[in-house]
């Protein structure tokens, strides 16, 4: 896989906590650093992605195209991702999830996505959170980057009172304007720290790997 490092890393760097946290809308990425992300997020995609309830999304890595979603919607994705990496970095372990439960419930809403390209919105979250607290890394390899998944790692960036507090007012405002979850689901609000139908969790894990994330 042939990725830009210095366009990732310049999208990157436009988007972690530095100074004061803004909205997700106020720091929008290029056209080119947009699409380097859905690259790395792409390259993590799994195979196979296994539901709670037993059945398996089986995802063609040679149908790319069918798989990818359009460069609009990716930027929101990555938008969503930021909030949620800097909830992250605050320790904002509840907000987070329920950040990236609302982005999954704006996507299904839609009814436009197969369930390939809505584990891909989920991967693509997931690689936006991992890209901004420093859990991927370029390396290179024969002269070309390859992405590399450090699960240990700690974010080195800092979080103070005043920018954890607009982190929360950030995701409580995106969480309200969302769809809720009788929408998509029909199923009353799963509380914080407990799974939910529908939304895949972000964990970071890795398997063989590839990070995958699971419901």
């Amino acid at each position: 896989m042939n990725i830009k490092a210095g366009v990732v890393l310049a999208g990157v760097a436009a988007l972690t906590l530095a100074g004061s946290v803004t909205s997700a809308s106020a720091q929008d990425l290029s056209e080119h650093a947009v699409k380097s992300f859905m690259e790395y997020a792409w390259s993590l995609t799994p195979q196979q992605f296994s539901k709670p309830d037993g059945s398996v999304i089986v995802i063609d890595k040679t149908k790319k195209d069918q798989v990818v979603v359009p460069l609009d919607v990716a930027r929101e994705v990555i938008k969503a991702g930021r909030l949620s990496a800097h909830a992250q970095i605050c320790d904002l372990r509840d907000d987070q999830i329920l950040n990236h439960r609302a982005l999954m419930r704006r996507e299904e809403f839609k009814k436009k996505w197969t369930p390939q390209q809505m584990v891909y919105i989920s991967q693509l979250h997931l690689t936006t959170v991992m890209l901004l607290t420093g859990r991927i890394r370029l390396v290179e390899k024969q002269g070309d980057k390859e992405v590399v998944v450090d699960e240990k790692k700690e974010s080195a960036q800092s979080c103070t009172d005043e920018q954890k507090k607009k982190v929360k007012e950030l995701i409580t405002a995106y969480v309200e304007a969302s769809p809720p979850v009788s929408a998509v689901a029909g199923k009353p609000p799963a509380q914080p720290g407990q799974p939910q139908q529908g939304a895949p969790t972000a964990t970071g894990s890795v398997a063989g790997g590839t990070t995958v994330e699971k419901n």
